[in-house]
């Protein structure tokens, strides 16, 4: 493929990261030349949709050249070497500010850089900069925030979905070709799904959060977010390990996801979460999730119905929220945006027996899920039931917000409190041109089972070749 070319597959949002690392191993991309051009990307339509916080331009651009000259030298990392990539602004970046979207941390420059962003790092991926988010995770619209509103690249007078705002935005918009978001309730695939993309949130403690600015540390999961599953499975190759000083990273080794993707003829027991996950779905929602299911079936004898047990408690959640919280309150809490601060004093009052029943309980749900898939592999569901909200509605309502945050978390938050590999990809348009998104989940540490069925989706359909409109 011409250099040309290439470009003119990044203008148009489609260069994956699988095509854009076997272009640079061949020679025939250069990552300063594919840097260049997301900065371009960047500089064009940043202002537009607030995406980036802060922007790492001058050391990508070394991170580049240094790429390209062990690319050459045959030094070749693996696929994210001299691939650009970009960071939720939670995760620690050791001299570059990690703000949480707050003024409280709107001056932190930590010393080190969070566990995440080392793997990446020794990967050879190049870094251009920090994402936006809604402050301190703490919500799933992405309307709240020091550093202003993350707009949609479908239609900016809409939501993104939160807390992962930016980093949906920006994969969405071509500003990256992946980046890294944190998922406490949906925060990953939420964002993914309004946005057209696919976003990944793996077995809880597959992918360390050690040096990730918590939100609740029994929900927290990060995890990529990409243009296909593919592209997922290649970002998990790279950062899912073991961390010793985690006291949640898991011990299961993980590895190989992008090698298992590939099946001739895959089948898969699949079910249909039924009861509150398809409650109230907005009508074009429903419909884009008949048509995924009709191509699903192509994979399965049959898709079953199925329940999913749940626990509707925030107890762990508020009572997480404030202990990590709590020593900043008493001489900063005007630093806060006034939402937020309502949302963590609502931990103030919990105690640590109560919070100690709770985890425990909540232990002993993530230990009994295995028995969901005794007869099943996956489980299907649509990622939100609604389509994505009109910024200028949600803020003309300011008491609806949490219960509109509540109604777009209620299918993704299932899988935070079992603790389960979970997915969106895209699964159609509306008639307005709005993306919809297919949740896939599955058992604990079957994280290359769950990428595997979205991988062959993608394989068999085209919507997640869908491309934002230009702005």
């Amino acid at each position: 493929m011409a250099l040309q070319s290439t470009f003119t597959l990044m203008a148009s949002e489609q260069l994956t990261i699988q095509a854009a690392s076997q272009l640079l191993r061949a020679g025939k991309l250069s990552p300063l030349e594919l840097t260049n051009s997301c900065l371009s990307r960047i500089e064009h339509l940043n202002p537009k949709l607030n995406a980036f916080i802060t922007i790492t331009a001058e050391s990508a651009l070394e991170e580049a050249r240094y790429a390209e000259a062990e690319i050459r030298a045959g030094k070749y990392r693996g696929p994210l070497h001299g691939i650009p990539l970009a960071l939720k602004d939670l995760m620690d970046t050791g001299g570059v500010r990690t703000t949480a979207a707050s003024h409280l941390f709107e001056k932190r420059v930590p010393a080190e850089d969070a566990f995440v962003v080392k793997r990446l790092k020794a990967a050879g991926a190049v870094l251009l900069g920090k994402l936006n988010l809604h402050e301190f995770a703490y919500g799933g619209s992405g309307l709240i925030g020091a550093f202003g509103i993350t707009r949609n690249p479908w239609d900016t007078e809409r939501i993104t979905g939160g807390s992962s705002s930016g980093s949906a935005a920006a994969v969405a918009a071509g500003l990256c070709l992946g980046a890294i978001g944190t998922d406490t309730a949906g925060s990953i695939r939420l964002p993914s799904s309004f946005c057209g993309i696919t976003g990944f949130k793996p077995t809880f403690g597959l992918i360390s959060a050690n040096g990730v600015i918590p939100l609740a540390s029994s929900y927290d999961h990060v995890g990529p977010m990409a243009k296909t599953a593919e592209d997922c499975a290649l970002m998990l190759d790279a950062i899912a390990a073991y961390h010793s000083w985690d006291p949640n990273s898991t011990t299961v080794q993980p590895g190989g996801y992008s090698a298992a993707l590939p099946d001739e003829s895959p089948r898969f027991r699949l079910a249909i979460a039924k009861g509150p996950f398809q409650n109230d779905l907005d009508s074009e929602v429903a419909a884009a999730l008949e048509e995924a299911l009709s191509i699903a079936r192509k994979f399965s004898a049959d898709i079953q119905d199925i329940s999913v047990p749940g626990d509707t408690s925030r107890t762990v959640q508020v009572y997480e929220a404030y202990q990590y919280h709590a020593k900043y309150l008493p001489g900063s809490a005007d630093k806060y945006q006034p939402e937020t601060l309502r949302r963590i004093m609502a931990g103030e009052k919990v105690t640590f027996e109560e919070y100690r029943q709770r985890k425990s309980e909540l232990l002993n749900l993530r230990r009994q899920a295995a028995t969901i898939f005794e007869r099943i592999d996956l489980i299907l569901t649509p990622t939100v039931p609604v389509l994505p909200p009109v910024i200028a509605e949600l803020q003309a309502n300011p008491d609806q917000l949490r219960p509109a945050e509540i109604v777009m978390l209620r299918n993704t938050r299932p899988f935070n409190v079992l603790g389960l590999p979970s997915i969106s990809i895209p699964c159609g348009l509306s008639k307005s041109g709005l993306p919809i998104g297919l949740q896939i989940s599955g058992p604990a540490h079957e994280d290359a089972l769950v990428l595997r069925f979205a991988h062959a989706l993608q394989q068999a359909t085209d919507w997640h070749k869908a491309a934002a409109p230009l702005i």
